[in-house]
């Protein structure tokens, strides 16, 4: 009795802490995730596979000259929002899609992008739904300026994860998770600049 009794507590304290664990590395997707699947232990059994999935890819960092046309790719489609947002949308939307292709994610569906990102960009990946419902509302014509606006600033936030720090002379393999805060001052910068003076409806 004594022996199952200590048996049982081991094994509760090791779930516990591989459910902080995940916690801890989710952040709120950890939350969303237990929402969607309506019980803890389904939600934990989804993440895990998303962790061994995600080991099992190659992803790598940007080239230099891969950040540098990245990055001018994206001030190109945010300098193109006041003109037309929701053409800046659909190239925001597809410039995430290269950059993830390029760095080795698997690209053919939104859902499996999402659940990718959110193994290293737990932070972000809200931001990724988030624009992608605008985008989607945006080719139906009835979203306005205003959620559009916010729907670029969380493609940047994206885009600002997946680029990554501008690549200096480093060897291959080094780690460029985290956004560039020179390229996200910058981007905010843009943002403001080219805030429409008038909302509409688009």
């Amino acid at each position: 009795m004594l022996l199952a009794a200590v048996v049982a507590s081991g094994v509760a304290l090791t779930r516990r802490k591989r459910s902080e664990r995940l916690k801890e590395q989710f952040g709120p997707e950890y939350e969303r995730s237990v929402a969607e699947a309506g019980d803890r232990k389904s939600a934990e059994t989804d993440l895990r596979e998303r962790q061994h999935r995600h080991n099992k890819l190659e992803i790598r960092d940007l080239r230099p000259q891969e950040h540098e046309r990245f990055q001018e790719s994206w001030n190109s489609v945010q300098s193109g929002f006041v003109d037309d947002p929701k053409r800046a949308l659909r190239d925001a939307d597809g410039l995430v899609i290269e950059v993830m292709r390029v760095r080795g994610y698997p690209v053919e569906d939104f859902d499996r992008r999402a659940e990718d990102i959110s193994v290293d960009h737990s932070d972000v990946v809200r931001h990724y739904r988030e624009a992608r419902t605008v985008h989607d509302a945006t080719a139906d014509g009835s979203v306005d300026t205003e959620r559009q606006r916010h729907a670029l600033t969380s493609y940047r936030a994206l885009i600002d994860a997946l680029l990554g720090p501008k690549p200096t002379h480093r060897p291959e393999g080094t780690s460029t998770n985290g956004p560039d805060r020179a390229s996200r001052n910058d981007t905010d910068q843009r943002a403001g600049n080219s805030r429409p003076t008038e909302e509409h409806t688009t």
